[in-house]
């Protein structure tokens, strides 16, 4: 007897609580073979596909009124090859259960993104990053790949197989759910390493005065802009032959979890409810963090917990255009009446192969503009996405933007491949939703 579970569903949710879907059913399948079988099913009964993650997306990436599968069932690692150095794991495992259980093995991803609640293949396919000179997303690091196409079969691609899977492996490793659905990955790691992150308060023009040579100067470089005034926070992260030296648990609490989540929250709410407060408590937020250094594995420097919730826009602009678009953007704030209670959050990564990955083929740099859960939001985005589009950028694609399919295809010089291998791979649009009509075209 089959342990795929399928029934009637509710509503679905995502994690900031701003998109909402009601699939007439869902799916949780226990093997690839129980998905396979589920995604004929929902052909037959001519419905719509799309498998949804932790729903960090704050996109409708997940959206469906069809068919929802749900990967939790499909988690763990496959197997672990040293020779190698790669590991294969399912789907649905969570990013933080894989850092765990990869450092218990010796081993490490050499990059991250800031927070490890999503699944790989959700992380992945929406292209989640972290900051790095040289490291790329995390996607960047995936070796090859498993996916239930549209008429239930399973393509595993690599770039060691033929044109055809090779031309997937490029597209499927940021596939936005428009290819298939993802079964298992296979990521390069390394050995486990340690990091010495280095924390401290910089004026805003001292930061983006001395960017290149920041960012030249530090593997992973990464600041946060306070909006209504001149401060910074920045964070170096940098290999370190040891030893480990953690962040105390006092000092930890305090700065991770009563500034960052639980005063910052109350802080928040103060603003929502009293945009005029907002200006005085960013002065107080951006000088509440003090400079601290610490040394220990790299999820626990690449990561840290976000409870606050937040509704996101991030834009890749290409790296030397960083420091013009963010005084842009910074310029628009103070001229205008806005009160923006979030910092905005600057990172970057180098150029990748990926079809249609933020970084392929450019250098980039990423500038992320938040607001607090409940806060009007669109004047302040609409503004900022007229700025970052004035530099051909690229929206991530699992955060809020209002770019279509002829814009993309004006900035991703490689839009037209990915679209026909769509057109090879799903002819019927069984993993089609609003989102993916509007940014990948009918």
């Amino acid at each position: 007897m089959s342990s795929t579970a399928s029934g009637k569903s509710g509503t679905w949710r995502n994690w900031a609580g701003n998109v909402t879907a009601r699939p007439a059913r869902e799916v949780t399948p226990a093997s690839v073979e129980e998905l396979s079988a589920a995604v004929r099913k929902a052909a037959e009964d001519g419905l719509r596909v799309k498998a949804v993650g932790t729903g960090h997306s704050f996109t409708a990436a997940a959206a469906t009124d069809g068919v929802l599968i749900r990967p939790q069932l499909l988690t763990g690692i496959r197997n672990v090859d040293r020779e190698n150095m790669t590991v294969t794991v399912e789907a649905g495992t969570p990013l933080k259960r894989l850092n765990m259980a990869l450092a218990r093995e010796g081993l490490s991803l050499t990059n991250m993104g800031d927070i490890m609640e999503q699944t790989v293949s959700g992380a992945t396919s929406t292209g989640t990053h972290g900051t790095g000179r040289e490291s790329g997303s995390i996607a960047a690091q995936i070796t090859a790949l498993e996916l239930v196409t549209a008429d239930g079969s399973v393509l595993t691609c690599s770039e060691k197989g033929t044109e055809e899977e090779r031309a997937v492996f490029a597209a499927a490793r940021v596939g936005i759910g428009a290819l298939g659905i993802i079964t298992a990955i296979t990521f390069s790691v390394e050995p486990l390493f340690l990091l010495t992150a280095h924390e401290e308060p910089m004026t805003f023009d001292r930061v983006t005065s001395a960017f290149d040579e920041l960012w030249a100067e530090n593997e992973h470089f990464e600041f946060y802009w306070f909006p209504h005034t001149g401060n910074t926070n920045t964070k170096r992260n940098n290999r370190s032959a040891g030893p480990e030296k953690p962040v105390s648990r006092v000092s930890g609490w305090i700065e991770d979890e009563f500034l960052s989540n639980g005063v910052f929250q109350a802080a928040q709410l103060v603003g929502r409810t009293v945009p005029a407060t907002i200006p005085a408590i960013a002065q107080i937020s951006s000088k509440a963090l003090s400079a601290r250094t610490y040394t220990d594995i790299p999820y626990k420097v690449y990561t840290s917990p976000r409870r606050v919730r937040f509704v996101e826009m991030e834009y890749a602009v290409p790296r030397e255009a960083l420091v013009e678009t963010l005084r842009e953007l910074k310029a628009m704030v103070d001229r205008s009446d806005m009160r923006i209670s979030f910092p905005v959050e600057v990172r970057t990564a180098p150029a990748d192969d990926i079809t249609l990955s933020t970084a392929s083929g450019r250098d980039s740099a990423y500038i992320a503009v938040h607001m607090f859960r409940g806060s009007p939001y669109q004047a302040y985005f609409t503004a900022a996405e007229r700025i970052f589009t004035a530099h051909e950028g690229r929206p991530h694609w699992g955060k809020v933007h209002t770019r279509d399919a002829q814009y993309f295809a004006g900035v991703y010089p490689r839009f037209g491949e990915f679209t026909a291998l769509r057109d090879r791979l799903d002819p019927e649009r069984l993993f089609q939703n609003d989102y993916l009509r509007r940014v990948l075209g009918g």
